[in-house]
């Protein structure tokens, strides 16, 4: 059920660990592996986990012993991933589409996704999947990013990108912001079995300590870079460039600060 916005493959992944990685994942990563270590599980899957930048930190908070399975759709993102694990560790690899999950029922005691909802095309069949693997009473966390408005290194990307383009702006920069609204997949949740679902927003910022370097992997560490190239006529590095520019008088001169917005959500598979 892969869609083009959720093809990361190519020079995408090392563009997007690299460039994207530390500005603004790696710290929502720490607040959501906090959020299951209070879990205590034992069993963890980990589904749309692109590098490995959430894996890695679960692995050096949880102990030793819990066994973690680390998927993703994309086999390049998790072949970046691996490189990231030391042989011995409980880690293992399987590429999975995160709406036909190849598990048993009940095999895991907790689910974690690091903003990969937002991507998938059938978010109430991804709900019901998670469900079925979960064993009774295991639980499910995710996050997914706030509005263009929270997040204006989205805003600056989007429309920069669709300013070199006006007669056909690429989209892939509305479908990482498209679920700011808690409600909607709370209900999702709700319908396919999930109960004591909580939500809450968090807040952080990401430093930009080269405006460059984040403007290249805006443009290069997703698949942004496949409409750019499709529609033709201009070089990416003059996107970089022009959303370099843009951040750095959004943010300040490097190492610039961006707020960082996103919802957390937690929920149970009932007894």
């Amino acid at each position: 059920m892969a869609s083009d916005v959720a093809r990361f493959v190519g020079d995408i992944p090392e563009h997007y660990d690299l460039g994207l990685g530390p500005v603004i994942f790696a710290g929502h990563a720490e607040d959501l592996a906090q959020r299951v270590e209070v879990h205590n599980p034992t069993l963890l899957l980990e589904i749309a986990a692109g590098t490995g930048i959430l894996s890695r930190q679960l692995r050096d908070r949880l102990p030793a012993s819990v066994r973690m399975t680390v998927t993703d759709l994309n086999a390049p993102m998790l072949e970046r991933a691996q490189t990231k694990f030391r042989p011995g560790e409980q880690v293992e690899f399987q590429t999975a589409d995160a709406m036909v999950l190849p598990f048993r029922d009940n095999s895991f005691d907790a689910v974690v996704c690091q903003f990969g909802v937002m991507f998938f095309p059938d978010k109430d069949r991804c709900n019901r999947e998670v469900l079925r693997v979960l064993e009774p009473g295991g639980s499910y966390l995710f996050n997914t990013w706030g509005s263009h408005a929270d997040n204006p290194y989205g805003r600056i990307a989007h429309e920069t990108v669709a300013s070199f383009f006006p007669d056909d702006p690429p989209q892939f920069y509305k479908v990482p912001f498209s679920c700011p609204d808690p409600e909607p997949i709370r209900a999702s949740l709700a319908e396919a079995g999930f109960v004591d679902i909580e939500t809450v927003f968090v807040e952080r910022q990401g430093v930009i300590s080269d405006a460059r370097a984040f403007a290249r992997g805006l443009v290069y560490g997703n698949p942004a870079i496949a409409e750019i190239r499709g529609r033709g006529g201009v070089d990416p590095d003059k996107i970089v460039e022009r959303i370099a520019t843009a951040l750095r008088h959004e943010f300040g001169p490097d190492p610039g600060h961006a707020r960082l917005k996103a919802l957390v959500f937690e929920a149970r598979k009932p007894d």
